[in-house]
């Protein structure tokens, strides 16, 4: 079997604010492979954004990764491993922040943001931010960089590369921006790109184009993606895999057929079930009920289960971990306890009432419950 190119292993990141400790990923694990587009996906606030952050090293103060491995083409990205003091410190594998800096990001793994008007420098022409990108990453003379700058924006769509190359990010349209974003990644032809969001500000037309142009050049140059979105149409589209993330943690992984076919998951299910179908005609969407808890204080037991209109008292105890589902050789896991395999009496416990079934004061922490009950006075 192929070697990963990435894996994350049991990857925590925390911000440690005044009022508490944010759980802001919670112990994920994944793999992506040569040439493959995984899928990172979850409503806002799931952590999908903070954990690619973390696998650049781009956490910044109050963040801060707290445990786990990130290994890419052998190379440690990230471990610890105890001090003499007992203590967790930066193993001796790890890169240090300069060999990152020089080695990896923009090089080897790059990243494409959701709103390309912070990531261009509004003062600065396009061509020019494009040419000192590859000038340095790739050692070129500036001629060279400049000439590789004009093949990439035409390697993209963007039309009169020339003389486009000499106007400034407001003189794009906003499709034209995430193109030249695009062509920013792949200048350094990187071995895995990570896309956070890249098509959200888009309007679906110009989605789809430049869906398109990802898939025509990840064939071309078998680049491997992380592509972290909301939206599960995109998912089906044009991921191989699909990690499912909920506050903080990974929920279920499988390959997109089997994701979409044979769900396993209900939050999962969930988000299915939000979009709206063009061959049914309904009177109103389904959104999922309830909102996500905070990070700083996640529910006992299954995260989900305040929300879960499947939920039993059982969820709130037993705490999940991903397990392999699949019927067939390709790993399908999810962590919900419904399942035999688990074997902790879902079946025996009582029903839960949650958001989904009405259960009001079910996402409820233990004091707004209390509160709850004499009558809101607290």
């Amino acid at each position: 079997m192929t070697t990963p190119l990435l894996t994350v292993d049991n990857l925590k990141t925390q911000f440690f604010t005044e009022d508490g400790t944010v759980r802001a990923v919670d112990g994920i694990s994944f793999d992506v492979y040569p040439g493959e587009i995984v899928g990172l996906v979850g409503e806002s606030g799931a952590g999908k954004s903070v954990a690619t952050s973390s696998i650049l090293r781009l956490v910044d103060s109050p963040g801060e990764i707290v445990d786990g491995t990130i290994t890419f083409k052998e190379k440690t990205l990230f471990g610890l491993e105890a001090g003499p003091d007992g203590e967790p410190r930066p193993s001796e594998e790890m890169l240090t922040e300069e060999e990152m800096r020089k080695e990896v990001r923009g090089r080897e793994i790059a990243i494409i943001f959701q709103d390309p008007m912070e990531s261009l420098n509004p003062v600065f022409t396009v061509g020019g931010q494009l040419r000192e990108f590859i000038e340095l990453n790739r050692d070129l003379p500036t001629e060279e960089a400049k000439q590789e700058a004009i093949d990439m924006l035409r390697e993209v769509g963007i039309p009169d590369p020339e003389n486009r190359y000499d106007e400034y990010p407001h003189q794009f349209s906003g499709g034209m921006r995430q193109r030249v974003l695009i062509a920013m990644a792949i200048a350094c032809r990187p071995d895995l790109i990570i896309a956070d969001e890249p098509t959200t500000a888009l309007d679906v037309t110009v989605e789809g184009q430049i869906l398109e142009l990802v898939a025509e050049l990840q064939e071309k140059y078998d680049t491997a993606f992380i592509w972290v979105t909301h939206d599960m149409s995109v998912v089906a589209e044009i991921c191989d895999r699909v990690n499912v993330m909920y506050l903080g943690e990974i929920i279920e992984q499988a390959h997109v057929d089997d994701l979409f076919y044979n769900t396993k998951h209900p939050y999962t299910q969930a988000l299915l079930n939000s979009i709206p179908r063009p061959d049914e005609t309904i009177e109103e969407l389904d959104p999922i009920k309830g909102v996500m808890p905070e990070a700083i204080n996640p529910p006992s037991g299954c995260r989900f289960h305040s929300r879960c209109p499947e939920a039993r008292e059982v969820c709130q105890r037993v705490h999940p971990e991903p397990r392999d589902l699949s019927a067939n050789d390709r790993p399908h896991n999810a962590a919900c306890v419904k399942y035999d395999v688990f074997d902790v009496g879902y079946d025996a416990s009582p029903p839960l009432e949650t958001d989904a079934t009405g259960g009001f004061s079910a996402g409820l922490t233990q004091t707004e419950s209390e509160a709850e009950a004499d009558g809101g006075d607290r």
